[in-house]
């Protein structure tokens, strides 16, 4: 009987993490913008095995709501965050563990720009 080679050993599942990212928003026609807004600023909760993981996926939810994601700015992980000595509250930690009991991406914060603001 002729030996049959070994199963290559399975790569170890590299587990999800959930990354604080600032996603600025261009406005274009059709979007799901406000009226009058000329783009946005949002505060994203995103999970991935990697932080481009976690941004693509971020960039194509955002795509499939009619809007335009201009800029990603990742600020890391929870632990990265804690290691830069941000302080991160308890309303912050609970929306990172909803995000990833849900393999989510949460938009947590959302600031519109208009052209408005620059005449104040």
């Amino acid at each position: 009987m002729p030996d049959t080679p070994a199963p290559a050993p399975e790569k170890p599942k590299r587990p999800q993490q959930v990354y604080t990212l600032l996603v600025e928003l261009g406005h274009m026609p059709g979007d799901s913008l406000p009226k009058g807004a000329t783009g946005a600023g949002l505060l994203v909760y995103a999970t991935g095995v990697d932080e481009g993981e976690a941004v693509r996926e971020t960039v194509a939810v955002l795509k499939q709501a009619d809007l335009r994601p201009l800029d990603v700015t990742s600020y890391g992980t929870l632990d990265e965050r804690l290691a830069a000595g941000d302080e991160v509250p308890a309303e912050e930690r609970d929306l990172m563990a909803r995000a990833l009991a849900e393999n989510a991406v949460i938009v947590a914060q959302k600031t519109w720009f208009s052209d408005a603001d620059e005449n104040d």
